[in-house]
């Protein structure tokens, strides 16, 4: 019998990146109903409040997954500037009353329609579209000062500009770290690097010292325990949680520090929670599902043999890495506290869809290697 000419195009997933991605949103699922319910229930009426959302933020972010994985990662190439000015005016519309919205003393979300986003994730996003494109168009003369460094650095001020007056100071240290990371990677000089590092201290040591919450932020963060009833206050009650967690945990709904104790215990805290219901086992394990993760995104840009896939691949993984490492930092009390969501396990429909939606690029890219 013959076969027709053309053959059907197998769509595949990468598994060992898939399986951690999905265990973690469970999990997720799980503690952040586990972590939130006796809130839910004091503000709302109903423990599961917060459930609800996050289970349709969950499969928001796994449609969001599969189409991204479906879409050509080089499409992002040719739409970089138009996702780069739309981050910019989604940044802005933050202080536009009617749109932008405050929580904590912080303008940090734009509402539409009854729902809510946080434009700074969008932005980390865009920045790594932007970077991944610019260099690997100026590749042979990344080098030169004001073709490899300015222009980056530039486009980094304005969106340092836009997020500090949110304020939101943990993801300007975020973005930052990225970029540099990112150009160093792409080939630019390591003496414009540092040269831009010594020319950015004095200014951002100045910011901290500016507002005197950022001064016992630092304070509490040398000795959380005498700061206890202030700044310090939810670093030792995190301490607390993960030492009453012990090696197996007290048990998934069964941890005491959420109860009105921890603030944000299913946002910024969750990993706490975590260590107090699963123990040392649960945090190894979750580790462990991170690790895999991070290990998958590094191979999938060094074996990518397109250079803005490369670079995409490794700014996504890049910005995650940053996030898990200065989240569980915090919550363990080794970094100073910054308002920053756990990949995967926090509460929160921005986070939640966007990192899901930047795996279904990784696998993309990922995909493209063996065409």
């Amino acid at each position: 019998m013959k076969t027709s000419g053309v053959k059907a195009e197998s769509i595949t997933y990468d598994i060992k990146l898939l399986f951690p991605v999905l265990i973690l949103v469970g999990i997720g699922i799980v503690m952040v109903y586990s972590a939130s319910s006796a809130i839910a229930f004091k503000k709302f009426g109903t423990d599961s409040y917060f459930l609800k959302k996050q289970g349709t933020f969950a499969l928001a972010g796994i449609v969001a997954l599969v189409i991204l994985r479906h879409t050509p990662y080089r499409l992002f190439r040719s739409l970089s500037y138009v996702i780069l000015i739309s981050s910019f005016v989604l940044l802005s519309l933050v202080k536009m009353p009617g749109i932008g919205y405050s929580a904590g003393g912080a303008d940090r979300w734009i509402r539409f329609f009854g729902l809510s986003f946080q434009p700074s994730e969008f932005a980390r996003f865009a920045m790594i579209i932007y970077l991944a494109y610019s260099m690997s168009r100026k590749q042979e003369k990344i080098k030169e000062f004001s073709i490899g460094f300015v222009p980056h650095v530039l486009v980094l001020l304005i969106y340092t500009w836009l997020i500090l007056i949110q304020p939101d100071f943990g993801s300007v240290i975020i973005l930052c770290a990225l970029t540099w990371i990112m150009m160093f990677s792409g080939g630019v000089r390591v003496t414009h690097l540092l040269s831009g590092l010594l020319i950015v201290l004095p200014p951002a040591v100045y910011f901290m010292q500016t507002a005197a919450y950022r001064i016992k932020r630092v304070m509490s963060f040398m000795d959380p325990w005498s700061h206890s009833t202030d700044e310090g206050y939810q670093v030792v009650h995190s301490l607390m949680a993960f030492g009453s967690g012990g090696i197996f945990g007290s048990g998934i709904g069964q941890g005491y520090q959420k109860l009105f104790y921890l603030p944000e215990p299913h946002t910024d805290f969750i990993f706490s929670v975590v260590g107090e219901e699963l123990g040392l086992f649960g945090v190894l394990f979750i580790i462990g599902l991170y690790t895999v993760i991070l290990w998958r995104g590094i191979i999938i840009s060094k074996k990518s043999g397109d250079l803005f896939g490369s670079f995409v691949a490794l700014g996504i993984t890049t910005a995650m890495g940053l996030q898990i490492c200065i989240n569980m930092g915090v919550t363990m009390g080794l970094l100073p506290p910054k308002g920053l969501a756990l990949p995967f396990l926090s509460y929160g429909g921005s986070s939640l869809l966007i990192n899901m939606a930047c795996i279904g690029i990784l696998m993309n890219i990922g995909a493209s290697q063996t065409r």
